[in-house]
């Protein structure tokens, strides 16, 4: 086995045999930082929400077994350099990328946290810092092909639509989602992981249009960054080519965080963590 590197989550091995081994850890990160806190039973949690995903979704994947509680074993891959999003609601930095111009929305959508006429495809790269692509760009980069970006655009909403579904049977909005994908030979499989690092999670008896939305993922610390300043830090961090310091997490934060993660595997699933 061969150590190949560390993400913001998952410590990745070569098994050399064609297929990978991730380790899902505690690690957290926001905004593009990592914070050295650790969030109790994260990593446990993101590795039964990848088995549950992987074998819910009626779509090939990498996924082959899951080998502990915190690790699996995946089909070895090509990614596609391009993160595949999907919106579903009028939130986050769809809204500031509206307000400027940046993009164009269906209908006539203004209040955050509204639900969008039809979910939008809005893409990024695939790089320490995502930037969002348009069709056009993500062709001419050579991030992927025409035939590519209409089948992982079609592929990627069909994916949020069932997965909307499964999440609102357990009583939560999936607000938006993040997918990956790669080659094996000549076919395309989803790839990665799925779980709350990929999407936002909103419980819907607590779903008011136009507030800020109580959520089950990582957002609740996106919003304590947010409240106290740090975005802004980083991004002015960012402009003088400094690398930003993650502050330490508040334990109220860390304890939610952690219990945000087990509640909606157990609500979406159906089992104990």
């Amino acid at each position: 086995m061969k150590f190949i590197g560390s993400g913001k989550v998952k410590d990745v091995y070569d098994n050399e045999d064609g297929t990978l081994l991730f380790k899902f850890s505690d690690r957290v990160s926001a905004y593009d930082v990592k914070f050295h806190d650790p969030i109790p039973l994260k990593g446990e949690a993101l590795c039964k929400f990848a088995e549950f995903w992987f074998n819910k979704l009626p779509v090939k994947n990498h996924y082959v077994k899951t080998i502990s509680k915190n690790e699996i074993i995946v089909k070895k891959m090509k990614m596609i350099p391009m993160e595949c999003v999907v919106r579903g609601y009028f939130y986050g930095s769809l809204i500031s990328r509206w307000k400027s111009g940046e993009i164009q929305l269906p209908g006539a959508i203004t209040e955050m946290a509204a639900k969008l006429p039809t979910p939008i495809f809005d893409p990024t790269t695939k790089a320490e810092h995502d930037e969002s692509v348009t069709k056009e760009s993500a062709i001419m980069r050579k991030l992927v092909t025409k035939q590519e970006f209409e089948w992982l655009e079609s592929k990627s909403i069909e994916i949020y639509n069932l997965m909307s579904k499964i999440a609102a049977s357990a009583g939560f909005i999936l607000a938006d989602l993040k997918l990956e994908f790669g080659k094996l030979g000549n076919e395309i499989l989803l790839g990665d992981s799925i779980g709350p690092d990929e999407y936002r999670l909103w419980p819907k008896d607590t779903y008011v249009v136009g507030k800020i939305q109580e959520s089950y993922d990582k957002q609740i610390l996106r919003d304590w960054l947010t409240a106290n300043g740090y975005q802004k830090q980083f991004e002015d961090f960012r402009k003088q080519a400094r690398e930003p310091v993650a502050p330490s997490i508040p334990a109220d934060i860390i304890r939610k965080m952690s219990q945000r993660y087990i509640v909606s595997y157990e609500k979406l699933t159906g089992k104990a963590l």
